[in-house]
């Protein structure tokens, strides 16, 4: 039957079913198993008995932080490691990380309460984007032009239950598209560039934008194996901006959504993927 493989998630999206589909080919057997049952701890944990891998892909970072962590201290091998998910889930480590390594990423100041807030909008000059510290998908994202928006905006922000949800990041706003780049093992096998839609001004393949397809472009490869490099190969959703100055890393997501991506390029992406994990196993 060949190595089985659990893919870990809070749902079966379209992204997992092409890759279930897709792993017989290359010796696989894929399942999906919530990531809501797993009740790891026991080092004989019978949730993930007999699998080869686990294919991490809640939409949860800290969850899939905590059980890849978990997973590995039992010898199961997860894609991506805990240590690549851990950096991914947290805008701040993220960046602070692959700066400490030399990677361009936008200027940023980190706000825990109105003072910070408000020295960011001094350094920073409007506008700017607010986002949270933990989250994705462009959710919590915003755009803030005007300074007596600014406090009706961090008036929310203080209103949220919980310290880890008022962490955010304070960042100039740069304008046009982003773009993404899927990364499987250390190779860029798609890339498209995506423009914000009607009147939403987040550029974000989860957000249903316009997109094209990306030629090969030495720059991008060069930032984006400084980031696998220091995170390690893996499959990623690397996201840049385009700037006068050159490419800076936005974002590194962990279990990317590449449906948008690969009905841009036409790209194969669940088998390259699937290619990756029959390469790790081997």
């Amino acid at each position: 039957m060949g190595n089985r493989v659990a893919i870990v998630a809070d749902r079966v999206g379209w992204e997992e079913r092409r890759l279930i589909e897709a792993a017989p080919e290359f010796g696989l057997h894929i399942d999906w198993i919530n990531d809501e049952s797993l009740c790891l701890g026991d080092p004989r944990a019978r949730s993930i008995e007999g699998y080869d891998a686990l294919l991490v892909r809640s939409r949860s970072y800290t969850r899939g932080g905590l059980l890849a962590t978990l997973a590995e201290s039992t010898g199961v091998t997860a894609l991506n490691s805990a240590a690549a998910i851990n950096a991914c889930e947290n805008k701040l480590v993220l960046r602070a990380v692959l700066s400490a390594a030399g990677v361009p990423v936008p200027d940023y100041r980190l706000v825990l309460s109105r003072k910070d807030f408000e020295k960011a909008l001094d350094e920073l000059g409007l506008p700017v984007v607010l986002k949270p510290v933990y989250g994705g998908m462009g959710k919590r994202v915003t755009l803030i032009r005007d300074s007596d928006l600014a406090q009706s905006v961090y008036d929310y922000v203080e209103d949220l239950g919980h310290a880890f949800e008022q962490a955010c990041l304070v960042e100039p706003y740069l304008g046009g598209g982003s773009i993404r780049c899927l990364v499987v093992g250390r190779e860029i096998v798609a890339a498209a560039e995506f423009e914000s839609a009607g009147a939403d001004w987040r550029s974000n393949a989860a957000l249903g934008n316009q997109s094209r397809a990306l030629a090969h472009d030495p720059d991008v490869q060069k930032i984006v194996d400084a980031v696998v490099d220091r995170l390690g190969a893996g499959i990623y959703g690397v996201d840049l901006f385009k700037t006068p100055s050159g490419y800076l890393v936005n974002e590194v997501n962990h279990a990317p959504a590449w449906r948008g991506v690969a009905s841009t390029t036409g790209v194969d992406i669940p088998s390259a993927v699937a290619r990756h994990v029959q390469e790790v196993l081997a």
